[in-house]
């Protein structure tokens, strides 16, 4: 067994505005096995700079590590790596994609098999109003029924005016609005301003403080008059006892797992597990991985029940994508099997 790695910087269509600042390039890496037969297996490890755990100066360093490790065994490697979540999923997918046809079928699912969509949610980037307006018109037209947007980075009153016009358009029956502002509500300020967002009938907002306001969180998701969901918590949470505690002190109503930020699939299982005891419920995102690491992402979240909109389909966003058989229709991402992978790295 032999294996290598490579950079990879995928450029956006679009400059892509958050509350962090706007993304114009987002950097990734692949990790390629190859078996004794001449087999070949690719995962991405969709280091997220800024956000992502692993975001550290021996990044790359640990990458060649798993290469020059790569004939110990899968399990004792992936647990030597748990400071590192983007390269666990990476090392996870590669072993999949080895077992798995060129066609990187890498679980047995109906999704898997193109006999079945997943529900996906449509994204709408932070920017000026009237770009926001010209994202949310292009998702609804596609025929989306839930829309995500990213707010906080923008002045809250102009943010209030966009949703607002959207409800007067589209009833709450009629179009699910979520929200994400990745912790940039001030906790001296975030109920009120939950309170105004609940008045629109949103159905739930990601992150409205910053992960290190524990407190804060526990109370916001004591008294929300809207569900909250926690996301960039749960990100550098290895150990399962503090996961429970985490969840247990700030019970939030809902998780948002990406398996490249929380530990791959089996760290994304643990987390389930741990929510559903507390009935907490949950979903599955993305974190703007080419579509390697998008396709892994979504064949494993067809594994799951799955009944809600999931955070997945950004594969389109980047002019320099791999080609895949990945397509949405209309509110469903797809894995179209008349489709073949083009992949060239």
């Amino acid at each position: 067994m032999q294996a290598n790695y490579s950079k990879y910087k995928l450029q956006f269509r679009q400059s892509a505005g958050t509350s962090r600042g706007v993304l114009t390039e987002k950097e990734t890496w692949f990790l390629k096995i190859v078996d004794d037969k001449g087999n070949t297996g690719i995962g991405e490890c969709g280091m997220f700079k800024g956000l992502s755990y692993d975001d550290r100066p021996d990044y790359e360093s640990r990458l060649f590590w798993v290469c020059q490790n790569i004939h110990q065994d899968k399990e004792q490697l992936l647990e030597q790596l748990q400071d590192f979540p983007s390269i666990q999923i990476g090392l996870e997918t590669a072993f999949l994609s080895l077992k798995a046809n060129d066609r990187q079928q890498l679980f047995n699912t109906d999704f898997s098999n193109g006999k079945l969509g997943i529900p996906i949610n449509g994204l709408i980037w932070m920017g000026k109003p009237d770009f926001m307006h010209q994202q949310i018109d292009e998702k609804l037209e596609k025929g989306f029924s839930c829309l995500k947007l990213k707010i906080g980075a923008i002045d809250f009153a102009q943010e209030l005016e966009i949703l607002n016009s959207i409800r007067k358009r589209y009833s709450q029956d009629d179009l699910t609005i979520r929200v994400d502002a990745n912790g940039a509500f001030p906790p001296a300020d975030a109920m009120s301003y939950l309170e105004q967002l609940a008045e629109l009938k949103i159905h739930s907002i990601e992150q409205p403080v910053k992960p290190e306001f524990i407190d804060d969180l526990a109370e916001l998701c004591r008294k929300t008059p809207l569900p909250i969901a926690l996301d960039e918590s749960l990100i550098g949470i290895t150990d399962v006892t503090k996961k429970q505690s985490l969840l247990q002190t700030i019970q939030p109503q809902f998780i948002i797992l990406k398996p490249s930020l929380v530990g791959g699939f089996n760290g994304t299982d643990e987390w389930i597990e741990i929510a559903e005891n507390l009935n907490i419920d949950w979903w599955i995102t993305s974190a703007l991985e080419s579509n390697i690491g998008l396709n892994a992402i979504a064949q494993y979240t067809s594994t799951k029940m799955i009944d809600k909109p999931q955070g997945l389909g950004t594969g389109g966003l980047f002019t320099n994508n791999i080609v895949s058989p990945l397509e949405i229709i209309k509110e469903e991402l797809w894995f179209n099997t008349d489709k073949n992978w083009q992949i060239n790295l």
